[in-house]
């Protein structure tokens, strides 16, 4: 299984960051590898994603969600995934942003991704595609402030 583990500080206030976050099908316009994002209810996403030239659809179920503290999911069929991304206020305009990735790798190419650390290097693109997305708007582009509660 590969897991990548990145944080990024980005200069705007906790809320926008978090905001931003929830919109969920805006994901293509700072993840280089995510075709699509469609938002199927309020916990469950469809994916399109396309990793060393190989295409993936999967669905993810929202398994937590706190406002302006965390957003975790899980894949429930096709490709094996889940993470957790958390919000920390460092000061008024300044928020560190956490990506837990687990991803477990499906064919030859993305085994030979795997071990060159292909997981990690694009989680920490995507982290600084976030920054510059985020920054240069300064606001974000919706929100969702619903609550999922951690289920068990």
């Amino acid at each position: 299984m590969a897991t990548a583990e990145k944080s990024i500080d980005v200069n705007v206030p906790l809320p926008t960051a978090y905001n931003q976050w929830t919109q969920f099908e805006e994901f293509p316009r700072f993840m280089d590898d995510v075709e699509s994002v469609t938002q199927l209810g309020d916990r469950t996403l469809h994916w399109v994603v396309k990793i060393a030239g190989v295409e993936r659809e999967f669905d993810t179920e929202i398994t937590e969600q706190h406002p302006e503290e965390r957003v975790a999911w899980r894949s429930v069929d096709g490709t094996t995934h889940a993470g957790v991304v958390t919000f920390h206020k460092i000061d008024a305009d300044t928020t560190r942003v956490m990506l837990q990735l687990d991803m477990t790798a499906e064919g030859l190419a993305e085994n030979v991704g795997d071990k060159l650390g292909f997981v990690s290097r694009a989680a920490e693109r995507d982290m600084k595609n976030f920054k510059e997305f985020i920054e240069s708007r300064g606001v974000q582009t919706g929100a969702w402030r619903g609550e999922v509660p951690r289920e068990g």
